[in-house]
């Protein structure tokens, strides 16, 4: 596959509710990037997978996949436990991960020639999607913190699930995402670590955005 020459790479791995995702839209904002969330393309099968039962299938992911625009990963209805659970479970499957890859891949080196470049996060986007990324960051939080945050993000939404069950659930994702036999999440020896636990949100944001612009500066990008 073809990649675009000259163009910024951002790959961030997190665990869930960490702060990634919120972090990603900014920096892509800032740069002109194209973002994608990859976790909500695992959360669309998972939930493809829920909806179907018997008729799923890999032929039917990939061509879901080939087919799939970036706003069809907004839907409200991928954001719950049930489709957590399910894309974690979906995750672990070596076949779809590799579908998964390809489209993440193109997304990542052969973004529209409108975007300076791509930002992409997930759980293995350092170790297995962008190694030849322009910058690599592990975002992370304590679990008690990210469990609040959710729970929060869902009061929001008016679901009802108590900060108990959050937490359970969270924990639960940490384990199958870190544990899995393919591409489990893990910090790469490259990645800058950053930990939102007593960050807010801007301070984070004028944390990385300072690593990047040195980078760039470095690179004779700016």
């Amino acid at each position: 596959m073809k990649k675009r020459k000259n163009i910024i790479t951002i790959a961030i791995d997190s665990p869930a509710a960490a702060g990634a995702g919120t972090q990603a839209k900014k920096i892509a904002n800032e740069y002109n990037l194209l973002y994608l969330d990859t976790g909500k393309i695992y959360r669309y099968i998972g939930k493809l997978k829920l909806d179907e039962k018997e008729k799923f299938s890999n032929k039917l992911v990939k061509k879901k996949i080939d087919k799939i625009k970036i706003s069809d990963l907004s839907k409200k209805n991928l954001i719950s436990d049930k489709v957590a659970t399910s894309a974690s479970l979906i995750a672990k499957n070596k076949s779809i991960r590799k579908i998964v890859k390809n489209f993440q891949f193109n997304c990542a080196y052969n973004p529209p020639k409108k975007f300076s470049g791509s930002i992409l996060d997930g759980r293995d986007i350092t170790s297995v999607i962008m190694k030849e990324a322009t910058m690599k960051f592990y975002i992370t939080a304590n679990i008690k913190v990210r469990a609040k945050r959710r729970y929060l993000e869902f009061k929001k939404i008016n679901k009802k699930i108590s900060y108990k069950e959050v937490l359970k659930s969270l924990k639960n994702r940490d384990y199958l995402d870190k544990n899995r036999k393919y591409s489990p999440l893990k910090k790469t020896k490259d990645s800058i670590l950053i930990n939102t636990s007593k960050l807010s949100k801007k301070a984070c944001f004028n944390k990385i955005k300072a690593l990047i612009d040195k980078k760039l500066k470095l690179n004779g990008s700016i």
